[in-house]
């Protein structure tokens, strides 16, 4: 890769006469920048001047063939800083705040002066010289600003309140001017560094002090000042050859009052003290909007009446294609079935993930916290309580195809008195490493017994479910579980013992372990999958679900499905007893892109078409230059009784036919009854004749159309 260069910039350094200055000098004039070298060649309490150092930095620049001239002004006057830059080189593209002093003291001892002195050239010269720079900056739509901040001024340090609060007074400034010139592409960063310089020299030990070359950061602050470099209102500390961000964080912490019209009493913070402090799942917050916005979702539980307790809670979750095989075998894949390898073997071309996979961050993080036992006041809800009522999951963005860390924040949206007991609407996003929301889950648990505590019995945060169409199913597939299928499901994470501990079993009215339900929702979609996306998870968009009766392992599962548009609304019920076990549920797909597989069987709609379509998909298959030679797609629009029943594509310029639509426009549309198709195919209708009575709609490319022809008379002769 090129080097990165610095050619027709102006860069104005601070206290370059030595240490961390004197390095990005030079280093930014041998890669080509012209470089205003500021230094009052003062002491490092901050007494006396001198031109000497600043103009053994411009000579050696000068020395190595770089461009440099000296400027010998306080920080406090920055505005005489940018002109020296302004009147030698007509322009400053890049300033580095980097003048210091101490006056260290304990913090009794600190007099006004040791005070002022310290903040003038550390927080006030770093402003004047910003505001100086900032306006030439703006005209030309292009700065850089490096703020020079210190761990003394991030963690504190014996002996320098001064120092510590100035350079901290630092990072605040550097945020307000990277907000205010991000739109005029003006960049503000703050370097934390810890170098060898005038001012350790003989503070830090030898060994140390040798090691902390200045030369070892200075390219970490030329980058930050590149073109090439976008990062804005970072901190960046560096030392020794080493490099990382650091950032300010906040704990998720505890709503304090479980109504509005309650106070705070001391004695509710002492309560949830380990809450507040706990930063363990804690977050980073890009602007004061995100604290602000934070803080009114964790208020969200008190105005929605419920307590709120611990407010919005977030835990990371990771995972590798090991588990997500794990899931798919836990959800009934199989390698006996058609295109379910993609699930189970890593290192097949197109593995996949299936999409219910991605409701387990969701579980865990209501696993670990404790809200939801807390979540009706003057209530404990234990585990044996716990019922999984209803789901919904809507994936948002892309996630890790094999492995990756994905991070759900939890809260609980509202609480409702449903009598003998009480439901509770849990909401969870999760995100990925990046901070892009991923994927919404949200859970609807139902705690028996927990009811008649006096809230609201119905509510406006439940993403609703919807009743099946009125007419016989579409498609319906079946599948026996295992005895063992929830033993297998609760290795991906989902460890309610009331799946596996006969006596916790018991003491919920079950007389032997039930099936989780989400692993019978799993069988679902991805029998929906089969029927109507080909097995295709980037189709899945989201899929909402009430669990109606517990499954027993073992016990054969049914799904009805019923297609209207892209969205298939389906039952599931478990054969042996006859009873609906999954109802109001519906997946929303992207788009449907293939038919029920030849196996197993299906009672999908049985049109006489489909016969023709399946032999055109293996022919094909068999021969695909023959269908490229036909070139075109064209989109079929099957009608049953007058309406529409089916459509179907044949992709010919790629050699592909499946049931759906095509992604982009098809050249020719076709629109015939099923019987009409069957005819046609057989020889018996003439199209030409079709055409003209009406019986075939053609639109777009009708001369592309008579091609087909041959291929449906071909076909219909071997069936």
């Amino acid at each position: 890769m090129a080097d990165l260069r610095f050619d027709g910039r102006v860069v104005v350094v601070t206290g370059a006469g030595a240490g961390l200055g004197k390095a990005y000098a030079l280093l930014f004039a041998s890669r080509g920048a012209k470089v205003v070298v500021n230094d009052l060649g003062g002491g490092r309490h901050g007494d006396g001047s001198s031109s000497k150092a600043a103009d053994a930095v411009v000579d050696e620049i000068k020395r190595n063939g770089g461009t440099a001239v000296a400027d010998y002004n306080s920080v406090v006057d920055g505005e005489k800083i940018i002109k020296t830059a302004l009147d030698n080189f007509g322009r400053v593209d890049i300033l580095i705040n980097n003048a210091g002093i101490l006056r260290d003291k304990s913090f009794a001892k600190i007099t006004d002066q040791d005070w002022d002195l310290v903040h003038s050239v550390h927080l006030k010269g770093s402003f004047k010289t910003t505001q100086a720079a900032f306006p030439v900056f703006k005209k030309q739509n292009y700065g850089r600003i490096i703020m020079t901040a210190s761990n003394s001024g991030l963690y504190g340090n014996f002996g320098q309140a001064n120092y510590s609060s100035a350079k901290l007074g630092l990072v605040g400034l550097a945020n307000t001017v990277a907000i205010e010139g991000r739109k005029n592409n003006i960049f503000c960063n703050v370097i934390v560094p810890t170098a060898a310089s005038r001012l350790t020299e003989d503070i830090l030990p030898p060994d140390l002090y040798a090691e902390l070359k200045p030369e070892l950061i200075a390219p970490v602050v030329a980058y930050l000042c590149h073109e090439s470099c976008q990062e804005n209102g970072s901190i960046i500390e560096s030392a020794a050859g080493w490099a990382g961000r650091c950032t300010i964080v906040r704990a998720n912490g505890s709503l304090l009052r479980r109504r509005p019209e309650d106070d705070v009493s001391i004695e509710n913070v002492r309560d949830n003290w380990s809450i507040i402090r706990d930063i363990s799942n804690a977050q980073r917050l890009e602007s004061i909007q995100d604290a602000t916005g934070a803080l009114m979702s964790s208020l969200d539980g008190l105005r929605s009446g419920t307590d709120g307790v611990g407010g919005e809670e977030s835990d990371v979750f990771q995972f590798c294609n090991k588990d997500t095989i794990l899931y798919a075998l836990g959800v009934g894949a199989s390698v006996t079935a058609e295109n379910e390898l993609k699930y189970l073997y890593e290192n097949s071309e197109d593995f996949s993930v299936l999409p219910t996979y991605y409701i387990m961050p969701a579980m865990q993080v209501m696993f670990t916290s404790s809200a939801v036992s807390r979540a009706v006041p003057g209530k404990e809800i234990g585990l044996e309580q716990v019922l999984h009522g209803e789901h919904y999951i809507e994936m948002v963005g892309e996630v890790p195809p094999q492995d990756g860390k994905l991070v759900s924040k939890f809260r609980i949206s509202e609480v409702l008195d449903k009598g003998s007991g009480a439901a509770i609407v849990c909401d969870i996003d999760t995100f990925d490493q990046n901070g892009n929301l991923v994927a919404r889950n949200q859970c609807v648990t139902f705690a028996v017994g927990a009811g008649k505590f006096g809230g609201p019995r119905t509510g406006t945060k439940a993403v609703p479910c919807q009743p099946k169409p009125s007419r016989n199913p579409d498609a319906t597939l079946s599948q026996k579980t295992s005895v063992d299928q929830a033993a297998l499901y609760r290795l991906s994470g989902d460890v309610n013992p009331l799946h596996i501990d006969p006596n916790m079993a018991l003491m919920a009215g079950h007389k032997t372990p039930i099936l989780h339900g989400l692993c019978s929702l799993g069988f679902s979609v991805r029998l929906v999958l089969s029927a109507f996306a080909g097995h295709d998870t980037s189709l899945f968009k989201a899929v909402k679900a009430r669990f109606v009766k517990p499954v027993i392992p073992g016990e054969t599962l049914k799904v009805d499905m019923w297609r209207e548009g892209n969205r298939i609304f389906f039952e599931t019920s478990v054969v042996e007893s006859n009873q609906v076990v999954i109802a109001g549920a519906y997946v929303d797909l992207k788009s449907v892109k293939a038919a029920l597989p030849s196996s197993p069987k299906s009672n999908m709609s049985n049109l006489k078409s489909d016969a023709i379509f399946e032999f055109i998909v293996d022919q094909v298959k068999q021969d695909p230059g023959k269908a490229k030679a036909i070139g075109g797609v064209f989109l079929y629009n099957i009608t049953k009784d007058g309406k529409q029943a089916k459509q179907w594509t044949m992709d010919l310029k790629n050699a592909k036919v499946f049931e759906g639509k095509p992604d982009g426009k098809p050249n020719t549309t076709l629109t015939v009854s099923d019987e009409d198709f069957l005819l046609l195919a057989e020889g018996k209708l003439n199209p030409q004749q079709a055409f003209m009575k009406g019986k075939l709609k053609v639109t777009g490319n009708i001369m592309l159309a008579q091609k087909l022809a041959p291929l449906l008379k071909t076909n219909a002769a071997k069936l």
